[in-house]
């Protein structure tokens, strides 16, 4: 059982098998799918443009410009962004009609969809297929952002709200390192096998259309949301065992109480809600933050930072994937971690020590020829870099998105947030290229301002979230407006 005192409840049981279970079920067709798309189409880029080339060939008789290539290969790449974009503003409509649970299913017909059209590419000598097939890797991807941290955070006991939401981290790592390992040319990677490696995406669907049928909906969704007095009953006993479920049924009853005869809101309506200015302000500038804040640019770089370490070419996917088994670890003792120090000492933390990995990134850029070992420095730089992200930013802004806003604002926040994240996504690999030609070694110094200005707002603007009810949670909002309008007129009423 839990116990609550003034600091809220304690972690006193471990959470039902049940519930973990659930997790698991949703993650492998969920934010999984999303690391693994975005880290598998790097192994077979060589094999791929090979195949363009050879197709080009057979249609034109010529070989096609290293133009043209480029662009296609670029395309293939860069249509997943564009898929997740479509994918996060259909995702929270979807999460309202469907159920989180029902669209997480739903959501897998693209991605059987995708490893369809993509390993049919070869065989019938259509590239264009691969474009169609990104694409809808990408809005499975963006589906499973959106929706995917929605049903972690509304199934998990206040108490392991946190661990449950590092869920979304850890699944997008291990989905990446999966990619990763899987490209490795002792598996999928070689020519020959391309075409499978890139329908593989095609066995995490299998395996949560298998399993998550077997869990219920949403509590949250089911009671607040369709008014399902029994589902709701049943899903919480199922979930959280008969000694936890009268409490969290509990939390759910003071939630409606509060937003009684209120419907889902939309996207643009949040816009126009005073009441939820903070909570939409805070989101947004995390969800922007977590692609602006280098780590992707740090991936871009971090095949010629191994160069520059002279370590072979044929080495560098295997550190690679050291790398990624780097961020598995740091997400894992992130979800250990959350729910004792809290979500706010992690991001905070985890911005600060990315200032300091950019300002020494920085420096030894800058005296990379000074010493042989200078380079290693770099690379100590780089991991220490994907270290701290995934301690704090990389899971804890998934959470608070979930945390900051109450059940009939909940989908349109993860919308605006989601999109606002692939956007983000989309600009800093376009605009990136040019910044480090424009800067050279001092690019990092972009990235130092984005993090520290980031941690500077959370450490002033946010309230910690740990073992709060998203209701208290409001009232610290609330609170906190009221002091911002320095107690004046148009004081609003406190949640009950």
């Amino acid at each position: 059982m839990s116990t609550s005192n003034d600091s809220g409840p304690q972690l006193q049981y471990l959470p039902n098998k049940s519930l973990l279970l659930a997790a698991c079920a949703a993650c492998i067709g969920g934010t999984f799918q999303y690391g693994y798309n975005v880290s598998v189409i790097n192994a077979p880029t060589l094999h791929v443009q090979n195949f363009i080339n050879q197709t080009w060939r057979e249609r034109y008789q010529t070989n096609i410009s290293v133009d043209a290539l480029t662009l296609l290969w670029s395309t293939i790449v860069s249509i997943f962004t564009v898929g997740g974009l479509v994918g996060v503003t259909v995702g929270g409509t979807l999460s309202v009609k469907l159920g989180r649970k029902g669209t997480l299913l739903v959501n897998n017909i693209f991605a059987l969809t995708a490893a369809l059209l993509m390993g049919l590419s070869y065989p019938t000598g259509l590239f264009e297929l691969l474009v169609v097939g990104r694409f809808f890797t990408g809005v499975n991807a963006g589906i499973g952002l959106c929706v995917q941290p929605l049903y972690l955070g509304e199934i998990a006991p206040t108490a392991f709200r946190g661990a449950m939401g590092m869920g979304t981290s850890i699944s997008i790592t291990v989905g990446i390192l999966s990619g990763q390992v899987i490209g490795l040319k002792e598996i999928l990677g070689r020519e020959e096998h391309w075409p499978i490696l890139l329908s593989t995406t095609c066995v995490p669907a299998f395996l949560q259309l298998l399993t998550l049928p077997w869990f219920p909906e949403s509590p949250r969704y089911l009671l607040i949301d369709k008014g399902d007095d029994k589902g709701c009953k049943k899903a919480l006993k199922q979930l959280h065992g008969l000694a936890g479920c009268d409490g969290e049924r509990d939390d759910i009853e003071k939630e409606r109480n509060n937003l009684r005869d209120f419907q889902a809101k939309k996207p643009w309506e949040l816009f126009t809600d005073r009441s939820v200015r903070w909570q939409l302000l805070t989101i947004m500038l995390l969800n922007a933050a977590q692609q602006l804040n280098g780590i992707n640019a740090i991936y871009f770089y971090a095949e010629y930072l191994f160069t520059q370490s002279g370590i072979p070419a044929d080495k560098i996917p295997y550190v690679t994937v050291g790398t990624g088994a780097c961020e598995c670890v740091t997400a894992l003792t992130c979800g250990l971690l959350i729910d004792r120090l809290g979500r706010k000492v992690l991001i905070t933390g985890g911005y600060v020590l990315m200032s300091i990995c950019c300002i020494l990134f920085t420096l030894t850029l800058s005296f990379q020829d000074a010493s042989p070992v200078v380079p290693y420095f770099s690379m100590a730089c780089l991991f220490a870099f994907i270290l701290s992200f995934g301690l704090g930013p990389g899971g804890v802004t998934n959470i608070l998105t979930t945390e900051l806003f109450t059940q009939t604002a909940r989908p349109a926040a993860y919308m605006i947030a989601g999109s606002l994240n692939w956007l983000s996504f989309f600009l800093i690999g376009l605009v990136f290229p040019f910044v480090v030609i424009g800067l050279q070694q001092y690019c990092f110094l972009v990235f130092l301002a984005v993090c520290s200005l980031t941690a500077t707002y959370i450490f002033f603007v946010i309230p910690e979230t740990k073992n709060k009810t998203f209701v208290e949670i409001q009232n610290d909002f609330k609170s906190l407006r009221h002091r911002k309008a320095h107690n004046g007129d148009g004081a609003e009423p406190t949640l009950f």
